[in-house]
Order: C-alpha cells, then structure tokens, then sequence
C-alpha cells in the first residue's frame, strides 16, 4: 500500500507495516527485540464522516463504539491487547507516571485514575503505553538492558520544559536506566517549515535554549517578529544533553502537517485549524516467551540456517502446498 508519505529527506527513518490496519514503525527499536511499537495512521478504521477512520479519541465527539473497534484494530495489528493497553492524560505538562501491572487497561477498560501525565514509563512485559498526538511530538524510548520503555507527548511546552530530559529522569530513577543505554526517537509531528512562532513561543525559547544552544538551531528567523520552531532539533538537542548518544538518537523526517494520510489539519471538514481526530504512539514490552522466541528466529534468520532449510522444503514439497502457509 502506498501511503504518499512526505519525506523530508532521503532517509527511510520510519518503515510502514502494511496491511489492513498500515502504521508506522522504528526497525531499530525493533531490532532491540524487546519492544512492540507504531505510530498509527489514518486508514483502517470505522469512524465515518469527518472521523474517517482511524480515530483514536473519545474526546472528539466520534462514536464510542467506533472508536472501540479502532483501539482493537490498531493493537492487533502491532500485536498487543487492547485490555493491556495504559493511556496518558496530556495537558502539556512535564508529568511522568510509572506505570505497574495495577494500573493495565486504565483509560480503555476502566476509567484513568490519573490527569495531567503526559508522559509513561514501564518494564512491566505486555503492558502497551499509548499516547495521543495531533502535530505534538512523540519521544519514544528503549533501554534494551533495563527492558524498560518510556513513551512521551512533547509539544512546544513539553519540549521547552525538556519532557525528554524529564523522561530519562524517571527512567534512571524508577529502573536504573542509563542514558548511555537509551535509544531514543522522535516520532512524526509538524517540522519546522510549519511551524511559524512569535511573541511568547519564541520567548520561552529564547529562555530555554538561547544560553547553551545557538539560537538558529532551534529558531530560524522567517521575517521580522515571525520564527520557525524545529521541534526535532530541539529535542535532538535534549536527548544529547540527557545524556543519550548521538548514534542511538533518531529522528523523523515525515511530518504530520505537510503528509495527508497522517494529518487531521481539517479543510473539508472543520475550521482552519482545528483537529477533528487522534493519532496515538503505543509501545509494548515484549512478554519473555516472546522475546525469547524472537531471538531464536533472528538467530536463525542471521545465521542463514533458517533460509536453507526453506530452500529444502521448497526442493522436497509441491510447491502449491507451501502457498497455504502463505
């Protein structure tokens, strides 16, 4: 399935996993083996109308059952369940929740216990951290020596009160996570040839990333009062400084305003400007038998073992029967 999607460069950071429910993906999270992760899309949902169709909001006024099914569909499709599934509660605070077996299914199954966290951290296995997005930036984290994960919503005020760094914070804290361990991305969100800012964006900058930071970095001047806000660069700038290599660092280059199919900015639908829909990021700590499964087939797979004994299998069987495995 081609999704359109508009690069901001040549590199192909984020793979899609197609199929009937596409999303996007990190391959060197994945690569990690302990982690199930995606970025969900506009398509394969029910919702209807200006909802159309991947919906994942029930704050918007879409149907709660539509909705429902848009939560099972999207976590089928990355393989976790939706009744393990923790949700944030985002007010674009810097607030970071340790997330434990007690609190699975909260925001899907129960009613959240919690508000203004904007931020979950886990090493429980199964448990999936879900976040919400419109053109906000998602930070995904992974410590694989840990087995810890940390997912966490970043707009302009989360990035200027250093979520990231936040994140990390809580990570060290509750697990011991070292950030030279860490690998870290930011999700797909507006770039920064979208983002025009002035007067009390470019002031809270100014005062959060002027001192150490060249100001150009993170704010090109676009004309007299009027500047362009580079998320990506400013929390690429705060993972390092977190203390996260820069090799483990990865950024998007596909932004959410500029690239249809995971845009919600509404021109039939709704006002200029207004958002009809949600995006969620989730990430999931693989359970032991899975990532002990994993590891056994990339074994495999690395060690070419797996490729020759399909080669025999296709040598020794009616090749019609092997397409039933298909």
């Amino acid at each position: 399935m081609d999704l359109k999607l508009s690069y901001k460069n040549a590199e192909r950071i984020l793979e899609v996993e197609d199929g009937e429910v596409p999303y996007l993906r990190y391959p060197l999270l994945s690569d990690t083996g302990i982690v199930k992760h995606g970025f969900s899309t506009r398509l394969g949902g029910v919702s209807e109308g200006c909802y159309a169709s991947m919906n994942l909001s029930f704050t918007r006024g879409d149907r709660e059952e539509d909705v429902r099914e848009n939560f099972c569909r999207i976590a089928d499709a990355i393989g976790v369940r939706c009744e393990d599934m923790v949700f944030s509660q985002q007010t674009h605070t810097s607030n970071v929740r340790v997330v434990t077996e007690a609190d699975r299914g909260m925001g899907i199954t129960r009613p959240l216990a919690w508000q203004d966290v904007d931020g979950l951290v886990t090493d429980v296995p199964g448990i999936c951290l879900v976040t919400f997005y419109a053109d906000c930036v998602p930070l995904f984290f992974v410590d694989p020596v840990k087995k810890v994960i940390g997912l966490s919503h970043s707009g302009w005020r989360g990035t200027v009160k250093r979520m990231g760094q936040v994140t990390v914070d809580a990570m060290k804290e509750a697990f011991g996570t070292k950030p030279e361990d860490l690998i870290a991305c930011v999700g797909p969100s507006i770039c920064r040839d979208c983002f025009e800012v002035g007067g009390e964006v470019v002031e809270e900058f100014r005062e959060a990333f002027w001192a150490g930071t060249p100001g150009s970095a993170v704010l090109p001047r676009k004309r007299p009062g009027k500047y362009q806000l580079d998320l990506w660069k400013a929390n690429e700038i705060i993972f390092r400084e977190a203390g996260i290599h820069q090799e483990n660092i990865h950024i998007t280059n596909i932004c959410t305003c500029a690239t249809a199919i995971i845009s919600f900015h509404t021109g039939k639908w709704g006002r200029s400007g207004e958002t009809w829909q949600r995006f969620c990021a989730l990430s999931s700590v693989r359970s032991a038998k899975e990532k002990g499964r994993g590891a056994i087939w990339m074994y495999y797979w690395r060690s070419g073992l797996l490729y020759a004994a399909y080669r025999l299998l296709w040598r020794t069987t009616d090749r019609r029967s092997i397409s039933t495995f298909g």
